[in-house]
């Protein structure tokens, strides 16, 4: 193989690494550019195969969890769905009580209990959690 066919290898990785965004396919592409590097120096395919997989062995499992850890330090955190609704703020429909009640978060209405004294109709309250189907409230 010429390291031309590496190149197109490494820019085709390239390309499905910016699908995914894992840097696995990343690592590969680095493989890839290496042996295409070595590919410039020898004919030698089962050459250019060695360089390919220890330089992919190597980038996964040595920059690619660095990458990895510097992403997920530097992104903040977004909570989406369910998990974003801790904090937010809600009015109580209905008398709320350990045992039930409703009120209106995001502007949809949920099934709510409290843990503490019962919560009047119409208070405004603080979802603290939400288990299962229901959110847990307090006063604010």
């Amino acid at each position: 193989m010429t390291w031309m066919t590496w190149l197109i290898i490494a820019i085709v990785l390239g390309i499905i690494e910016m699908l995914t965004i894992e840097f696995t396919f990343l690592m590969f592409a680095g493989g890839a550019l290496a042996a295409a590097i070595a590919g410039g120096f020898t004919d030698n395919v089962a050459i250019q195969i060695i360089v390919f997989a220890l330089v992919s062995t190597i980038l996964l499992f040595t920059v690619r969890p660095w990458a990895r850890r510097m992403i997920d330090q530097t992104s903040p955190e977004n909570r989406t769905n369910v998990d974003s609704l801790p904090g937010q703020i809600a009015e109580s429909l209905t008398d709320v009580t350990a045992r039930g009640g409703r009120v209106k978060l995001d502007g949809e209405v949920w099934s709510a209990r409290t843990y503490g004294s019962p919560i009047p109709e119409g208070s405004i309250v603080v979802v603290s959690r939400i288990d299962g189907a229901h959110a847990i409230v307090e006063l604010r």
